[in-house]
C-alpha cells in the first residue's frame, strides 16, 4: 500500500474506535451514574521511520488511549429508601466476584437475607470491612455521611473510597471500575438518600460528534477509492506505453 492509503486506512480505524465510544456513550445516556469516555489522538511513528526528519517521516493518525470524564452527574429525585446518589468526588465500594469494585451507582436493594446489594448482587461494603445487614421489614435511614440505621440504631457506615490519580480506574463494564492502586477515604462527599445521579453524557453533544465522525469517516473512505483509481489508472497507462 502507498503513504495515502496507509494513512487513510489509520484514519478509519481510529474513527472505527471513535464511533464505537460515541455509540456506548449515547447508549449510556440514561445509565444511573454513567461517565463519559472521550479519545486521546495521537500521531504514530514506526520505529523504521523514527530516524528519519519530520519532512520525511510517515505518521498515522492513532488513539492513544481513552480517558474517562468523572464530572458530577445531575441527581433526580426517586423516593426510593435504597437509591443513594453521591454529591462530590467519590465511589461505593462493592464487593465484586474478583475483588473489590468501585461505582457511582446508587440504585441498590435488599438481597433476600437483608444485605444491601446492587443490581448485579453484589454486597455494599462498610468502612472498616464487612457488608450491611438490615432488617428488610424495617425502614431504612441514610445519612448524609453514609451512615445507616433502622429504628435508630446505627448499623454501619458505606465505604465511599475517592482515589487521587482518577486515571488509575479501568472500567469493568456494568458501571464499575477497578483500580490497582489502594483507594483513601472520599472528602467533601454527601451521600443523598432517595436520589440517584444520572449520567453525565451530554446526548446532543454526542451526537453532532457522532455525525462528524461519520462525514470523516465517509471522506477515508473515498480517498481510498480515489487512490485505488489513481494507481488503477497508472497501471494501465504503463501497460499501455510498454505495448
Amino acid at each position: 500500500m502507498d503513504p495515502l492509503a496507509i494513512s487513510a486506512a489509520s484514519g478509519l480505524r481510529a474513527r472505527m474506535q471513535s464511533l464505537d465510544m460515541l455509540a456506548n456513550n449515547l447508549a449510556n445516556a440514561e445509565t444511573s451514574g454513567y461517565k463519559t469516555d472521550h479519545e486521546f489522538y495521537n500521531l504514530y511513528v514506526s520505529p523504521e521511520a523514527a530516524g528519519e526528519s519530520a519532512a520525511t517521516a510517515t505518521t498515522l493518525p492513532v488513539i492513544e488511549t481513552a480517558w474517562t470524564d468523572y464530572s458530577q452527574g445531575s441527581l433526580r429525585v426517586t423516593g426510593s429508601p435504597l437509591d443513594l446518589a453521591l454529591s462530590g468526588r467519590g465511589f461505593f465500594a462493592v464487593d465484586g466476584p474478583a475483588g473489590r469494585l468501585y461505582t457511582r451507582s446508587g440504585n441498590f436493594r435488599l438481597s433476600p437475607d437483608g444485605q444491601l446489594v446492587t443490581s448485579e448482587g453484589y454486597p455494599a461494603r462498610l468502612a472498616g470491612g464487612g457488608k450491611l445487614q438490615v432488617q428488610p421489614s424495617l425502614a431504612v435511614d441514610v445519612s448524609a455521611e453514609g451512615a445507616v440505621s433502622q429504628n435508630g440504631q446505627t448499623l454501619g457506615a458505606l465505604e465511599i473510597v475517592d482515589f487521587a490519580d482518577s486515571g488509575s480506574l479501568t472500567k469493568q463494564g456494568a458501571n464499575y471500575f477497578t483500580s490497582p492502586g489502594a483507594p483513601q477515604a472520599a472528602s467533601g462527599v454527601t451521600v443523598e438518600q432517595g436520589k440517584l445521579e444520572g449520567s453525565n453524557v451530554s446526548a446532543a453533544e454526542g451526537a453532532v460528534r457522532l455525525v462528524s465522525v461519520m462525514r470523516q469517516f465517509e471522506m477515508l473512505q473515498k480517498a481510498i477509492s480515489l487512490d485505488s483509481q489513481m494507481n488503477q489508472q497508472t497501471l494501465q497507462e504503463v501497460a499501455r506505453v510498454a505495448s
